[in-house]
């Protein structure tokens, strides 16, 4: 049985379907779902050939919009927690900023999560697709030792 699901969602149809499974996993138990969503950070672009005052203005709104998306995708990630508490499941949503694949990889570490259920994608074809995976995805199965259900976004 498990106690702790963690459901990383990038606010897409797939992830929805990812929930689905979830919940479906901790109906009727005491399981925990927590519903991840990272923000990947906008990218500082060079700024040698600034002035400071330039630089720390154009770094404050990297900063600014990273927050904003943040904000964003919180409100996003609320609506699907109704979805989560009509099958009367203990949640938690957390949306964070930065690496997808290290956020998860920390969640699974501090939360001692038991099962991840989550998106895919694959952009291959033919036997290649058979073997691959995405980045963070692969990462994610490359390094837990928890039970990780992958949920194929080309048959939904």
């Amino acid at each position: 049985m498990y106690k702790t699901i963690l459901v990383p969602h990038a606010g897409t149809v797939a992830g929805d379907e990812a929930l689905k499974h979830a919940i479906h996993a901790a109906k009727g138990t005491s399981a925990k779902i927590i519903l991840l969503h990272v923000v990947e950070e906008m990218q500082h672009p060079m700024t040698f050939g600034l002035a400071e005052s330039e630089r720390n203005q154009l770094l404050s709104g990297i900063r600014d919009a990273n927050e904003s998306i943040r904000k964003e995708m919180g409100k996003e990630m609320e609506k699907r927690i109704a979805k989560i508490k009509e099958s009367k499941v203990t949640c938690e949503v957390r949306v964070q900023i930065g690496d997808a694949a290290e956020k998860i990889l920390d969640a699974v570490a501090n939360d001692n999560v038991d099962l991840i259920v989550m998106a895919k994608r694959r952009k291959l074809k033919g036997m290649k697709k058979l073997f691959s995976l995405g980045s963070v995805s692969r990462k994610i199965v490359e390094n837990v030792k928890c039970p990780v259900t992958l949920i194929d976004i080309e048959n939904l």
